[in-house]
């Protein structure tokens, strides 16, 4: 059991029959009343996100979270299959459990599974990845003292905005939280 006087970011919680994460919080004194604690949890099964107080003696049960190192290995269809490489015990997972979290992943590559008392619910993706350019327009002499950016598509097919000197066949390096090109690789 957690309190609420003890909260601290990244923390994660039982609350209203949810797995919430502690995104911010905040003790507030006002001048007259009693103190609480003011907090952002974030539903990590779903991602809404909900401002609400508590009082600073209130405890919560804490949910401990699995995070899983996991080989992706291919998808066929609608379910997109994973092995534990130390036990090669493989899963299957429908891509409603996925989402978009595979787009820059290609097969063979090391993901983590994400799962709260054996129910997956998510997939996270490595932070950095090196991709190879299938498709994009040449860029032209000139036009790189702009900050201009062009679309290219990478090899899982996902779309990247890069900058114009940025040719076909370049490997890049991109960042997958946010879906953003870093550099040549």
């Amino acid at each position: 059991m957690i309190v609420a006087g003890d909260f601290k970011n990244g923390i994660t919680i039982e609350y209203d029959g949810k797995v919430c994460q502690i995104v911010e919080f905040q003790h507030v004194k006002p001048g007259k009343g009693a103190a609480f604690v003011r907090t952002k949890l974030k539903d990590i099964v779903n991602g809404g996100v909900v401002e609400t107080s508590f009082r600073p003696t209130e405890k919560f049960p804490q949910a401990h979270i699995d995070r899983k190192d996991m080989q992706y290995l291919y998808n066929d269809g609608d379910l997109y299959n994973f092995m534990d490489v130390e036990t090669y015990d493989q899963i299957a997972l429908p891509k409603s459990d996925i989402g978009d979290a595979l787009k820059f992943v290609k097969e063979n590559e090391m993901v983590k599974i994400c799962s709260y008392k054996g129910n997956v619910f998510a997939v996270e993706p490595p932070l950095f990845v090196e991709l190879q350019i299938t498709e994009t327009e040449p860029g032209f002499k000139g036009d790189t003292a702009t900050g201009a950016t062009k679309p290219a598509t990478v090899e899982t097919g996902a779309v990247v905005n890069v900058p114009l000197f940025v040719n076909q066949d370049d490997v890049i390096k991109i960042d997958t939280r946010t879906g953003e090109y870093l550099s040549r690789a």
